[in-house]
């Protein structure tokens, strides 16, 4: 009976299989980044994200990217066998996972600065004190923080006032300012080009098994890359998209 219902499927479609082996690929998913047509509120956010990045270093409004990635904290079950004859290290097929972390990274472009650390939630009182943690301690004498984040609902000066008392709330949003980054836009976002560096040169395929771990090896990374990368040079302008992304731009008649 089985045999019989693939043939007439084989029949119905020209005696084509439905599919190929090599098209199967479920650890791939497609992701959109540039809308396929023009779209006025895209190249809107678009360029003010690109004018925030065209204004020079002002100590006193420094500008700051934040992006937030989730990870799965795994253990392994087996100790992985040790480096021998310069093989890299074996683990185990088996592991135990551990839950999951959110990924906070703050970064100054133009100031060569970069913050990461992990928390056990993503919520939008943590949102918020992140934002204390970065107005209040890191850079207490900037009139502004001009921060450039992405769309997530938790990104919102709301999640100040769900957290904080109504005059310390008022205070925070008052030295900030806020530019979000277009939807299906985070590539305009230069925390996620650090974020991507940090998931190559810290992350990678290893098995970490819990936030303080995690936060131990971020806390070399960011060190090590404040010392050696001195800042971004961001090279994509207003003019730039106005030519390449062309397309995007709505036509008025």
């Amino acid at each position: 009976m089985r045999r019989a219902s693939i043939q007439r499927y084989h029949v119905a479609h020209d005696h084509k299989p439905p599919f190929k082996k090599t098209q199967l690929k479920p650890h791939l998913k497609t992701s959109w980044c540039i809308p396929s047509e023009q779209n006025g509120a895209f190249v809107a956010a678009m360029e003010d994200v690109l004018s925030v990045y065209a204004r020079p270093y002002d100590k006193n409004r420094p500008v700051i990217c934040m992006d937030e990635k989730p990870f799965q904290l795994l253990s392994d079950i087996l100790e992985p066998l040790p480096i021998k004859n310069g093989k890299p290290v074996r683990e185990d097929f088996e592991y135990l996972r551990n839950g999951t972390c959110s990924i906070f990274l703050f970064t100054e472009p133009l100031g060569g600065w970069r913050h990461s650390e992990a928390f056990s939630r993503r919520t939008k009182i943590d949102w918020a004190h992140r934002i204390r943690w970065l107005l209040n301690e890191q850079y207490p004498k900037a009139e502004k923080v001009v921060l450039v984040m992405d769309n997530l609902n938790t990104h919102t000066i709301s999640s100040l006032y769900d957290a904080f008392p109504p005059d310390e709330a008022f205070c925070l949003a008052q030295r900030l300012e806020i530019h979000y980054t277009p939807r299906h836009g985070s590539w305009l976002n230069i925390a996620e080009v650090e974020l991507a560096a940090m998931t190559a040169q810290c992350l990678g395929k290893r098995r970490i098994p819990d936030i303080v771990t995690m936060n131990s090896e971020l806390t070399v990374w960011y060190t090590r890359r404040n010392q050696s990368q001195k800042g971004v040079d961001w090279q994509f302008t207003t003019a730039d998209a106005r030519i390449k992304l062309k397309r995007l731009y709505p036509l008025i008649v």
